[in-house]
């Protein structure tokens, strides 16, 4: 199971989540979920569509790799999650990807360039 770190009111981050994990998250009252990983990726939950679903939550599987973001797959990631009803869960494999686009998101609402934000992510050493 993986532990679900809180970023601010919006948004969290996570790893792959799991069954076990899904009544919480609508305990904890999320209404979505943005899963970054790609179906060929080891350890993808089959069913997570329908049964988050299922649950009442949004969810959009968005396939991102650290190593592919650039300024416009990441600024069409942003506008999505932008859309999406908050809280929402930003969840990958191991929570590095959903860490650099809540940063990025939070980043770029606070008024700093997306190329500012960029640096700022690499330099935590995150992509």
């Amino acid at each position: 199971m993986d532990i679900i770190r809180k970023i601010n009111h919006e948004l969290s981050i996570a790893g792959q989540i799991t069954l076990e994990q899904f009544p919480q998250l609508i305990a904890d009252g999320y209404k979505s979920i943005l899963n970054l990983r790609s179906p060929d990726e080891k350890g993808w939950l089959d069913d997570e569509k329908d049964k988050l679903e299922f649950l009442g939550l949004r969810y959009l599987n968005i396939p991102t790799k650290v190593e592919e973001i650039n300024h416009q797959t990441t600024l069409q990631v942003l506008q999505i999650l932008n859309e999406l009803p908050k809280p929402a869960l930003i969840h990958c494999d191991n929570s590095i990807r959903s860490a650099v686009i809540a940063l990025l998101y939070i980043a770029t609402k606070q008024g700093i360039t997306f190329e500012k934000a960029i640096e700022l992510t690499m330099n935590l050493g995150l992509i």
